[in-house]
């Protein structure tokens, strides 16, 4: 089917000359000799684009472009102004109330066929990106089938701080943490991972090094999906954008969180938080109670502290029948007390 093109002029030789070339070409052609009819033309006809003079009697292009924006049937068509007015005042205008491009009278007929092209393309563009956010997990799960399955062995590292990235990481099944490590042998987790999360795309989105390390806790089973496959989904598939700007207004949150914790709360507090953050991500609750599993270390690692202070709140716990614990299980009975714990 043949492009559709309004042409919204009131200089008769003009509009006419450029209907002629445009058929020629090949589009479908529709003439208003001022912006009124223009407008009930736009409307009867939802033509693919719309080139208007601006000084026109009974409606100058600036009022058909503002009333055809009202109209949610013509509000997403490309319109581009044609006028011999070339103060930049005038354009600015003009690209302020939503017009797509400018010709300046006199134009060749080169330069009408690439304004012309330019809005069909980009219309184009703009309709596969927001169509790929129409299944939203469609599109995800062919971002996933981009990278390749890889089985890694409990406590293994996956990246170290300083390395450049090179991959988005997804946990098809297991359990990941990353965190920074200190001078001094300390370690400070910052983020737990699990069977369908994502990982190692903050620095991959920000264009720098890896700033934390990551390691499995567990054996996992991890998709490792190349850099400029996840860039090129990123940037023209709105649902993984929209999925990636979410994770990381979260992530922001939550290290927002953890600092004020780090800051304020007792080790008592959160020591309860540690436990409650690993029972969320990696525990089998039933009801109020959850079964977690996770070494000293790593828990310590959580609360930022020692990990012999950990085992002494962890007693301290089991003695207030918050906890009990079988071998390397921490059984929680009672969520919302835990929950409840102040400083």
């Amino acid at each position: 089917m043949n492009k559709k093109v309004l042409i919204i002029e009131d200089n008769d030789d003009i509009r006419e000359s450029t209907a002629e070339v445009l058929d020629l070409a090949g589009y479908e052609t529709f003439t208003a000799k001022h912006g009124k009819i223009g407008v009930e033309m736009a409307l009867n006809y939802l033509p693919d684009v719309i080139l208007c003079d601006i000084m026109m009697p009974e409606l100058d292009g600036y009022g058909v472009l503002y009333l055809l924006n009202k109209n949610q049937k013509t509000a997403n068509i490309p319109f581009i102004f044609i006028t011999a007015k070339t103060e930049r005042a005038d354009m600015r205008k003009g690209m302020e109330m939503g017009a797509d491009d400018y010709l300046t009278k006199p134009f060749d007929d080169i330069e009408l066929f690439k304004a012309i092209e330019s809005r069909f393309k980009k219309k184009q563009q703009s309709a596969g990106f927001n169509a790929g956010s129409g299944n939203s997990e469609a599109v995800m799960d062919e971002l996933r089938k981009k990278g390749k399955s890889k089985p890694i062995a409990n406590k293994q590292i996956i990246y170290v701080e300083g390395d450049e990235p090179t991959h988005l990481y997804y946990v098809v099944k297991g359990q990941v943490k990353t965190y920074k490590r200190f001078k001094d042998g300390r370690e400070l987790s910052s983020s737990l991972y699990h069977d369908g999360d994502f990982f190692g795309y903050e620095s991959l989105c920000n264009g720098e090094v890896y700033t934390d390390n990551a390691a499995t806790l567990i054996e996992s089973d991890i998709i490792q999906i190349p850099k400029a496959d996840f860039m090129e989904y990123l940037l023209n598939h709105q649902a993984v954008s929209k999925t990636f700007i979410a994770l990381l207004s979260g992530n922001v949150r939550d290290k927002g969180k953890q600092m004020l914790q780090l800051a304020y709360s007792s080790v008592r507090k959160r020591v309860a938080e540690a436990l409650l953050q690993v029972a969320t991500k990696f525990g089998d609750s039933v009801e109020d109670s959850c079964t977690i599993r996770i070494s000293r270390d790593d828990l310590a690692a959580l609360v930022g502290t020692a990990s012999e202070t950990v085992s002494r709140m962890l007693a301290d716990f089991k003695d207030e029948k918050l906890i009990d614990k079988t071998g390397n299980a921490i059984n929680i009975r009672s969520i919302e007390k835990l929950r409840n714990i102040k400083q």
